[in-house]
């Protein structure tokens, strides 16, 4: 299986970066996981919302621009659908039953999603109501394609 992260912004944290360097050194043995970063599109000082769906808007195409033909979109949204490490899983098993080799996440900006990424995604999921900055959940999706890898396979999770 192929995994494609998108996200917008760099990690700048030297601790994410390792954290999430680990995660795909882990998962290199059960699939390939690419990473693709596209350059935050700058948000106006005290925005309209018209500006702001705008800005959503071009950062949503841009990260879209990544989606590959034929791979399945998940985008992380705070308000899509909940899921736990065995929901994962099971989708990832069943996308593969299907034909899919190939899936995609989408993790938008400081400031959200435009309604153009939230329409193309194939599955909206959360990992939770709380917020969080989109450079950390890069590192919690890594680690919970790690643990659904995991838990298909029915190995141990802990080392």
């Amino acid at each position: 299986m192929k995994y494609h992260i998108i996200g917008s912004g760099k990690i700048k944290e030297a601790y994410l970066t390792a954290a999430i360097a680990e995660y795909v050194r882990r998962l290199k043995p059960y699939g390939q996981v690419e990473i693709t970063e596209i350059t935050e599109v700058r948000m106006p000082d005290r925005p309209s919302a018209g500006q702001k769906r705008q800005v959503l808007e071009k950062e949503g195409e841009q990260l879209l621009k990544y989606v590959r033909s034929g791979s399945y979109l998940f985008v992380l949204d705070v308000a899509g659908s909940l899921v736990s490490s065995e929901d994962l899983a099971g989708s990832f098993a069943n996308l593969a039953l299907n034909g899919y080799s190939e899936l995609t996440f989408l993790i938008g900006g400081p400031f959200g999603l435009s309604e153009s990424v939230r329409r193309r995604a194939d599955k909206r999921i959360s990992f939770g109501r709380i917020t969080l900055t989109h450079q950390m959940i890069r590192l919690i999706l890594v680690e919970q394609l790690y643990r659904a890898v995991k838990i298909q396979r029915h190995e141990p999770y802990h080392l």
